[in-house]
């Protein structure tokens, strides 16, 4: 394989860099881009890195993947070095959007959702910083989970450095989800997680969220036969904007030595550049939102087992929208704040009235409670399947 050019598989619309065959003969699985596999080059989606060394040794995830009998047979496409939303990637091309092919389908983790999506392998690793598995899971149609902060090995992903970062996987049934994550998860509970919680007490966040996707949440909330109350929260804008400060800061700290090269997207050079200025007040004062937002979220779980939001407040955007100058932020504005408290967060499909798109309903659970997050999710998967 030559790195030293787009890398792309024909016939998988950019959503796979390259096929290959690692492990055993379990489910297939596809690694991000910007996550080890021993005797590849990891490129995070960048000709700034097309030069990079083979990496030395698997990550973590990769090892422990191959430990449990999984096969792993791609690496999936990404949005340059996982700092964008869009998943556009005028290096290794843009992955396509199973649901509408004129549609975003999210980044940064886009080739994964797209992979999964369309159905090229069973499972793919991405991984989240401001929303970067739930996100593009949303836009495509399918399941993402974000672990708790710290519960799965970041050992041998991109960058080294993530106070917001968790691996996770995408799949297109639950059952696959909790397969993915007894494997790459020290100590999980697969028995519990593989309980579906029939019984449970969810609190329903009050957030902006356009009409078609409100309604898709609430008819999914009253298909699914937990107890539900209301709760507004009073940090998550603060938090929103906190994550976007020290994501800023991180990635400059790891990535703006290749400012200045002429290999960078210009997406990322006037993003990368612009994250040089973020000053050690505003990340201060971004920690102060972290410490205040995450104890107003275990507040929320105390005597609930699980917050029920939109994924996304509107539907992806077209890629035409977004090369005219159109806007995506705010498309984050309900998943990036997870990343800052580091709770676990599940998105999964719900279907829109009269239309063939789908929408995200995200829960959010308690830290380290993933397992008891998946049974939630294994539930309502099962209660979604059985409408008409």
């Amino acid at each position: 394989m030559n790195a030293t050019v787009p890398r792309t598989v024909p016939g998988t619309g950019n959503a796979l860099l390259s096929r290959f065959h690692l492990g055993g003969s379990g489910p297939t699985a596809a690694i991000k881009d910007c996550i080890d596999i021993a005797g590849q080059p990891t490129c995070g989606g960048s000709a700034a890195l097309a030069d990079a060394p083979p990496a030395s040794a698997h990550a973590d995830v990769v090892a422990a993947l191959l430990e449990a009998g999984w096969q792993i047979t791609a690496r999936a496409n990404m949005h340059e070095l996982a700092y964008g939303m869009t998943g556009i990637n005028e290096w290794n091309g843009t992955a396509v959007n199973p649901q509408d092919p004129t549609r975003m389908t999210g980044g940064s983790s886009s080739g994964s959702a797209s992979a999964v999506g369309a159905g090229l392998v069973d499972v793919s690793i991405g991984s989240d910083t401001g929303g970067s598995i739930r996100l593009p899971a949303a836009c495509c149609g399918v399941i993402g989970l974000k672990p708790t902060f710290g519960r799965v090995s970041r050992a041998g992903a991109y960058p080294a450095l993530s106070s917001l970062d968790c691996l996770g996987p995408f799949a297109r049934s639950m059952d696959l989800i909790i397969s993915a994550m007894a494997s790459i998860t020290p100590g999980f509970d697969r028995a519990a997680a593989s309980t579906p919680a029939a019984h449970a007490r969810v609190k329903l966040v009050t957030v902006q969220a356009d009409v078609e996707i409100a309604e898709a949440v609430a008819a999914a909330f009253a298909a699914s036969g937990w107890e539900g109350s209301r709760w507004t929260p009073q940090h998550m804008q603060a938090a929103f904007e906190a994550g976007m400060t020290l994501i800023n800061r991180e990635t400059h700290d790891a990535f703006g030595h290749l400012l200045g090269l002429g290999k960078l997207g210009a997406d990322i050079e006037k993003r990368l550049s612009a994250a040089a200025s973020t000053s050690d007040e505003a990340v201060a004062h971004a920690e102060a939102v972290r410490t205040a937002f995450s104890a107003e979220i275990d507040a929320a779980l105390a005597d609930a087992d699980a917050l029920l939001l939109p994924t996304l407040p509107s539907l992806p955007p077209t890629l035409e929208a977004i090369r005219q100058g159109a806007s995506v932020l705010l498309l984050s504005s309900l998943v990036r704040p997870f990343n800052l408290s580091g709770h676990p967060a599940l998105s999964i499909p719900v279907s829109i009235a009269g239309s063939p798109l789908k929408a995200g309903l995200q829960l959010v659970g308690r830290k380290g409670e993933d397992e008891r997050l998946c049974a939630l999710g294994l539930h309502l998967e099962q209660v979604l399947k059985r409408l008409p």
